[in-house]
C-alpha cells in the first residue's frame, strides 16, 4: 500500500533533481555562452528571413506567402554558383570571395523577379480586398516549389548528394569549431552573426538615411498624402517589393551553406513560418519589431534545444516552444511588441 503512494513523491524528486543537475550545466559559462552564440546565430538567420517579408508588409500591406518561395530558390541559386565556381577555387579567402559575389547574384537575380511579380501579378490586386493577395502570393508559393521541382528532379540535384558538394565549398575557418580558450563555438555560426548584423545595419540606414528610404516610410505613413507631393508611390511599391524579394533571396544563399538547412524544395515551407512566427511576435509592419522577434525566436530557439537535447531528449519540442510563445503573444499582446494597429500605406 505504500509503494503506490510514494510513485508521486519519488517521481516528482527525480524530476526535480534532473532539472536541478540541468541548470548546473546550464548555468556553466561554457554553455552560457555557447547557447548565447547559437541563438544569436539563429536570431541573424531568422531576422534576415523575415526583413524582406516585414517590409513588403510594412508599406504594401501584402502578406506575401510566396516569402518562403524565394528564400529556397535563393539557397539554389547561390548553390550552382558557387559549384560552378568552386573548380577556380584557389584558396579559402577566394572561396569566401566568391559566396560574397554569388550573394551580388542572387540578390540582384531575385530582386529581378520581384519586380516582374509586384508589376504583373500584385499590382492588380491592389484595390480589392486582401484575400485576393493571400490567394495570389498562395497559389504563387506553389508554382515556383512545383517548377524547382521539376528542374531539381530533371538535373538529379538532390540535395544530400548533388549539394553537399556546395557545402563544402566553405572555408576550413567556417566549416570547423574555433576554439577560444574553453569555448567551442561555430565558425560559421559566427559568420551568420556577422552578415546578420550588417543586414540589420545596412536596412535601417536605407530606410532612415537615404531619400528614397524617405519615400517609403512617407507611403507607409499615407500613400495619398505622398502621391500629392510628387512621388511614385506605384514605383516605391515596386523597388520595396524587389528589395523584399532580393533580402529573401540572400537569406536563402546563407542557409544554402549551412548544414542544418541546405538547399532544398521544403525549405520553403520551413523557412515562411518562422518568418511569421517573427513578424507577429514583434510586430506586423515594424523593422524594429522584427529584429526585436527574431532576437525572442532565436534565443528561445536555442535555449530550448540545449534543454530537450541535454536534459530531456525530446528533439521536437523545440519548435513547440517557438510556437508556444506566439500563442501567448497573440493572446497577450496580439498586436506584437512593436506593432501599430494599422499599417500599409494603401
Amino acid at each position: 500500500m505504500t509503494v503506490p503512494l510514494l510513485l508521486p513523491e519519488l517521481a516528482a524528486f527525480a524530476l526535480q533533481t534532473g532539472f536541478v543537475d540541468g541548470l548546473g550545466q546550464f548555468l556553466r559559462p561554457t554553455n552560457l555562452v555557447s547557447v548565447l552564440v547559437e541563438g544569436l546565430a539563429k536570431s541573424a538567420i531568422y531576422v534576415m528571413i523575415a526583413s524582406g517579408l516585414t517590409l513588403i508588409f510594412g508599406l504594401m500591406g501584402v502578406l506575401n506567402f510566396a516569402h518562403g518561395s524565394l528564400t529556397m530558390i535563393g539557397a539554389y541559386l547561390a548553390g550552382v554558383v558557387m559549384v560552378v565556381l568552386v573548380g577556380s577555387a584557389t584558396g579559402q579567402w577566394t572561396r569566401l570571395a566568391y559566396f560574397f559575389g554569388a550573394l551580388v547574384v542572387v540578390f540582384a537575380a531575385l530582386s529581378l523577379l520581384g519586380g516582374i511579380m509586384e508589376v504583373g501579378l500584385i499590382r492588380e490586386l491592389y484595390d480589392r480586398p486582401p484575400i485576393y493577395q493571400i490567394l495570389l502570393t498562395f497559389g504563387l508559393t506553389l508554382v515556383l516549389e512545383e517548377v524547382v521541382r521539376i528542374v531539381v528532379q530533371f538535373y538529379g540535384l538532390q540535395p544530400i548528394s548533388e549539394w553537399q558538394g556546395a557545402l563544402g565549398t566553405k572555408p576550413a575557418f567556417l566549416a570547423t569549431d574555433q576554439s577560444l580558450g574553453p569555448l567551442s563555438i561555430r565558425g560559421l555560426a559566427v559568420f551568420e552573426i556577422l552578415l546578420g548584423v550588417a543586414t540589420v545595419a545596412a536596412i535601417w540606414a536605407f530606410l532612415t538615411r537615404t531619400r528614397y528610404g524617405l519615400y517609403i516610410r512617407a507611403g507607409s505613413e499615407d500613400a495619398e498624402m505622398a502621391e500629392a507631393l510628387g512621388i511614385d508611390v506605384r514605383r516605391v511599391f515596386t523597388v520595396v517589393f524587389a528589395l523584399g524579394a532580393g533580402i529573401a533571396g540572400v537569406a536563402g544563399a546563407l542557409l544554402m551553406w549551412d548544414p542544418v538547412w541546405g538547399a532544398s524544395v521544403p525549405l520553403a515551407a520551413e523557412t515562411l513560418l518562422p518568418a511569421f512566427v517573427v513578424v507577429i511576435i514583434g510586430g506586423l509592419g515594424t523593422f524594429r519589431g522584427t529584429v526585436a522577434g527574431a532576437l525572442v525566436v532565436g534565443m528561445a530557439d536555442a535555449t530550448t534545444t540545449w534543454w530537450f537535447q541535454n536534459v530531456v531528449t525530446w528533439t521536437w519540442l523545440p519548435e513547440m516552444a517557438v510556437f508556444l510563445i506566439l500563442v501567448g503573444m497573440l493572446v497577450v499582446k496580439p498586436q506584437g511588441l512593436y506593432g501599430v494597429e494599422e499599417v500599409g500605406g494603401h
